[in-house]
């Protein structure tokens, strides 16, 4: 094939730098190595990833998938230059949704995309995804970079995760044998996770601050940073319990819409889970976006965790072993209430009683 004329356009006049692509690939070979587990050894760089499922151990299967992203907390990651904690949210945000169905998280893929590859940028990303896949035992086995000059602003870029798990036939969450009495217990979140971060932003706008500025919540740090703590990773523990002690009979992720959108998702029809807000321990951080946003408790009950990362409903004659085992594998649990017989096909299924405890900044 003849050369090309030496003035004619090329890809990287065009916007799109292949070498930077490559340059990425190397740097993030081995992060995704430290990722393998049983089932998933394979090298990055084919067409698809692969992953056995016998040599996982599992005999009779069932499949679970989960993809997500993290939202407008990226333009907080952006502003700041704080990128590894996003990864990891990344990852979170998806094995969590895995783990309540009773799955364990078996591999990841991503997808970056951006207006211009930065590959230490993308490399600090990546580097907090297989972070995030070691803390959930699962493998990343590929991804997508999506160099895209005109479709994202300069500096910005996107992410979105996919996650697949597996339970043997029968194992699957929730249990059909919830019934009233079955205690709910909460999970300590580690602060806002990744979702509400475009109230988040409106209150800092409104505020008058800056991500650079202390934290009016925790004063060691800057807001900037104090934002990006990621979101929690639950599986571990939470496989933990399930196997331990065969006593967990449901779990809901406690994400976008809050405790009053995502507990019913769980329940049947025929009950209503009661919560006393009073036995939640709320982060400060709660405390102050209530404060400067002027955010009624129903509000934020609907758009944040309020401290509650997780919600897991266990048989009443359980909970202290239950407890136990959450609380060896590093968790803070919290007992936020029961469920009760639902007194009306069109009540609520998710009822609040008591007040949170946002603190003096409240």
């Amino acid at each position: 094939m003849s050369e090309q004329n030496q003035n004619g356009l090329t890809y990287a006049a065009a916007g799109v730098d292949i070498d930077a692509g490559n340059a990425l690939v190397k740097n993030i070979s081995p992060l995704v190595k430290a990722t393998r587990r049983p089932g998933a050894d394979s090298e990055i760089g084919g067409f698809g990833g692969l992953f056995d499922l016998k040599g996982a151990g599992f005999k009779d299967p069932i499949l679970v998938a989960a993809n997500d992203g993290v939202g407008t907390k990226l333009k907080i990651a952006i502003e700041t230059g704080v990128h590894g904690g996003v990864g990891i949210d990344l990852v979170a945000m998806c094995v969590n949704d895995l783990v309540v169905q009773g799955a364990e998280p078996l591999f990841f893929l991503d997808y970056y995309a951006c207006g211009a590859l930065d590959v230490e940028e993308a490399t600090s990303v990546v580097s907090g995804i297989a972070e995030g896949c070691q803390i959930s035992g699962c493998a990343l086995i590929g991804g997508e970079t999506a160099e895209m000059p005109g479709m994202y602003a300069k500096g910005d870029y996107d992410l979105a995760g996919f996650a697949v798990g597996a339970a043997e036939r029968g194992e699957l969450l929730p249990s059909a044998a919830l019934s009233e009495g079955d205690v709910l217990l909460g999970l300590a979140s580690s602060g806002v996770h990744s979702n509400g971060f475009s109230l988040v932003r409106k209150i800092i706008e409104h505020a008058g601050l800056g991500f650079d500025c202390k934290a009016p919540f925790a004063s060691e740090t800057t807001l900037g940073a104090a934002l990006m703590t990621p979101t929690r990773i639950y599986v571990k523990p939470l496989l933990a319990a399930i196997r331990e002690t065969g006593a967990v009979k449901a779990l809901a992720h406690i994400t976008g819409g809050g405790l009053p959108e995502n507990l019913p998702r769980v329940l049947p029809e025929g009950l209503q889970a009661r919560i006393d807000l009073a036995q939640i321990s709320c982060p400060p951080v709660f405390g102050w976006l209530a404060q400067a946003g002027g955010v009624a408790q129903s509000e934020m009950l609907r758009t944040f965790n309020c401290g509650v990362g997780m919600v897991v409903a266990v048989r009443a004659d359980k909970v202290a072993e239950v407890t136990a085992v959450l609380e060896a594998n590093g968790e803070l649990v919290m007992r936020l209430g029961a469920l009760e017989p639902r007194a009306e096909a069109d009540s609520e299924q998710a009822v609040f009683e008591g007040t949170l405890d946002l603190g003096q900044n409240a």
